[in-house]
C-alpha cells in the first residue's frame, strides 16, 4: 500500500480523528508513535504531527527527530506539534492567561494563503490546550488568530512547514476537513486515490506474489472482518484458503451452524470445529477480564496449531485485524500502555510454524465494509454488528460457566431479534447483553426471588473508537425487559447502558 501520509502520534484523543478525515479525502495515511519514524520515508507525501496531553515546556515532553522531515516533507503540525516547532526553534511557548479550551473563531486570516483556500472569515476552529504560542519560531509567518489566540496558525518561509494551534480533525472546526485538503492535495500534491476498489485491486496482488502457491489458514467468525479477509484471499490464492470456523461455546445462540449455513454458496472451503468443551474448559474458575481474553487466545492458537497439522504445507495463518485493533495494542510510550490485549494482534508463539497475513490490518471498520461492497458480499452480512473475538466470555462479569452462558445466549437473542424485529438494527453500531456478577431481589407471583441481573448496551459508533449510546425507543426497552424477565430462567432484572466511549469501552471487560 502506498503510504502517502504519515501520522506522528504523541498521545492525543484525536489522533485517530485524524487519520479519518484523511481517509475520507481518499487519501491513505499510517499513524506510527512519534519516535518510531521510518528510515526510509520516501513512500510518504506528507507529515502530520498530532496533539498531545504533555507540555512542550515539560521535563517528560516527547521529542521526535524530525531531522529528515521538516524542511524536507511537507509537514502540517497541530497543536502539541505546533507548540514544538515553535518551541525548540527559536520561538516561545508560554502558559496561557485566557482559558484557550472549546469553541473559537478565526478573527484573522492572511490573505492568498493557499492554506486557507476557501474558508471565510470568522470560521469557527476548536481549541485544546493550556500553552500559547508567544513568539514563532525563525522565519515563522502568522496565518490566522483569533480573538485570545494571536498564533493560531503560522507557516515557515522557505519551507512547506505549517501549523495550527486548534484542531482542524475535530466536528466543531467547522472547515478543518477543508484545511486539511488545502494542506494534502494544494500544497503537498497528494493523489486522491485511496477508494474501496483500488484498495481490493493493490491488496489481491500483493497477497498473489506474497503468498504465492501457499496454502493459508484462515479463522472465520461469522463477522464482517473474518469474512471480507476470506473473500480477498479467495480471490488471490482461490483453493489454497482454508477457512476454519471456531465453536468456541461462547457465540450467540444457534450462530455456529447458522454461520456456516451463511457461507454456503461464497464459494469459500470452510470447516466447522466444535472446541466449546475445550474453550469453556480452560475458562473455569477465570474472573480477570485480561485473563479470560489471554486462555481465549491460547486456546485460539492450539486449536488452529491441531487444524493446521491436517492441511499439507500450510504456510501461512490469515486474520482479520483491523486498524483500531493495531492502534490500541501500541501506544506512544511503548506497547505496555495499552487498553486491553487483542488476541489477533501480535504474531505467534514461536511453536507455530505459520506466518501471519492480515489483508485488513490497515482498514477501519467502516472502510472495511466498503471494501466487502465492492467485492459484491451479501449487504446483509455487511451489516453485521461487531462482536469480540473473546464472545460472551467479557459479557459475563466473572467466572464462566455453561449454565451462564446458556442465559446469556437466550437474553441476547431476544434483545437482538428484537432490534431486527423493530426495523433498529440498522440504526445500531453494535448491541449486546451483559451478565452481571450480583444477584438482585423480585417478586414473581406470590414469590420471592434472587436471581440475576443483566445489562443491555447499544452503541452508535463509525469504528469504535469513541462510542455514544443509544436512545432506544422506552416502549422497546419495556417489551424487551418483560421478554426476557419471562422467558429467561434466572433473571429478574434489566437495566440499559447509557455510558459513553469515552470515558467508558463499548464492552464492559
Amino acid at each position: 500500500m502506498q503510504h502517502n501520509v504519515l501520522i506522528l502520534d504523541f498521545g492525543s484523543q484525536y489522533t485517530q480523528l485524524i487519520a479519518r478525515r484523511v481517509r475520507e479525502l481518499n487519501i491513505f495515511c499510517e499513524i506510527l508513535p512519534f519516535n518510531q519514524i521510518p528510515e526510509d520515508l520516501s513512500s510518504f507525501k506528507a507529515v502530520i504531527l498530532s496533539g498531545s496531553p504533555y507540555s512542550v515546556r515539560s521535563e517528560d515532553a516527547l521529542h521526535p527527530d524530525l531531522s529528515n522531515i521538516k524542511g524536507k516533507l511537507p509537514l502540517l503540525a497541530v497543536c502539541y506539534g505546533a507548540q514544538y516547532l515553535a518551541h525548540f526553534n527559536g520561538g516561545e511557548v508560554a502558559p496561557s492567561n485566557t482559558r484557550e479550551y472549546g469553541r473559537a473563531n478565526l478573527a484573522f486570516i492572511k490573505e492568498d494563503e493557499a492554506f486557507f483556500a476557501d474558508i471565510p472569515a470568522n470560521s469557527q476552529v476548536w481549541m485544546s490546550h493550556s500553552d500559547t504560542i508567544k513568539t514563532l519560531p525563525t522565519n515563522g509567518v502568522r496565518l490566522a488568530s483569533t480573538h485570545d489566540v494571536e498564533n493560531a496558525a503560522y507557516r515557515i518561509d522557505g519551507e512547506q512547514t505549517y501549523a495550527i494551534q486548534f484542531h482542524p480533525e475535530v466536528f466543531h472546526s467547522t472547515d478543518g476537513t477543508q484545511l486539511i485538503k488545502n494542506f494534502l492535495v494544494n500544497i503537498a500534491n497528494v493523489a486522491q486515490d485511496f477508494t474501496p476498489n483500488a484498495f481490493v485491486e493493490e491488496t489481491i496482488a500483493d497477497l498473489k506474489q506474497k503468498i504465492g502457491n501457499d496454502r493459508v489458514i484462515l479463522g472465520l467468525s461469522g463477522g464482517v472482518d473474518s469474512t471480507v479477509a476470506a473473500v480477498l484471499l479467495n480471490k488471490a490464492i482461490g483453493d489454497n484458503l482454508y477457512c476454519i470456523f471456531v465453536n468456541n461455546g461462547l457465540l450467540r445462540k444457534d450462530e455456529f451452524q447458522s454461520v456456516l449455513d451463511q457461507y454456503k454458496g461464497m464459494g469459500l472451503n470452510v470447516k466447522g470445529v466444535d472446541a466449546s468443551a475445550r474453550f469453556l474448559g480452560e475458562l473455569a474458575g477465570i474472573e480477570e477480564p485480561e485473563a479470560k481474553r489471554k486462555v481465549i487466545g491460547k486456546v485460539f492458537v492450539d486449536v488452529f496449531d491441531d487444524e493446521s497439522k491436517l492441511v499439507t504445507d500450510a504456510k501461512w495463518l490469515g486474520q482479520g485485524t483491523i486498524y483500531p485493533d493495531v492502534i490500541e495494542s501500541v501506544s506512544v510510550k511503548g506497547p505496555s500502555a495499552t487498553i486491553k490485549s487483542h488476541h489477533n494482534v501480535g504474531g505467534l508463539p514461536d511453536y507455530m510454524k505459520l506466518q501471519v497475513v492480515e489483508p485488513l490490518r490497515m482498514l477501519f471498520k467502516d472502510e472495511v465494509r466498503r471494501v466487502g461492497a465492492s467485492l459484491g458480499i451479501d449487504p446483509e452480512l455487511l451489516g453485521r454488528h461487531p462482536f469480540p473475538g473473546p464472545g460472551l466470555s467479557i459479557r459475563i462479569l466473572g467466572d464462566i460457566t455453561p449454565e451462564k452462558v446458556a442465559i446469556l445466549q437466550e437474553v441476547d437473542a431476544i434483545f437482538i431479534n428484537g432490534l431486527k424485529e423493530h426495523g433498529l438494527y440498522n440504526d445500531v453500531w453494535q448491541a449486546g447483553a451483559i451478565l452481571l456478577p450480583v444477584n438482585s431481589v423480585g417478586v414473581m407471583g406470590d414469590e420471592r426471588t434472587y436471581e440475576k441481573v443483566v445489562a443491555l448496551r447499544a452503541v452508535q459508533s463509525t469504528d469504535g473508537m469513541t462510542a455514544d449510546w443509544v436512545h432506544l425507543p422506552y416502549e422497546f426497552l419495556m417489551e424487551i425487559s418483560n421478554k426476557i424477565i419471562n422467558r429467561v430462567k434466572g433473571v429478574n432484572r434489566v437495566v440499559y447502558d447509557i455510558s459513553s466511549k469515552p470515558p467508558a469501552t463499548i464492552e464492559w471487560e
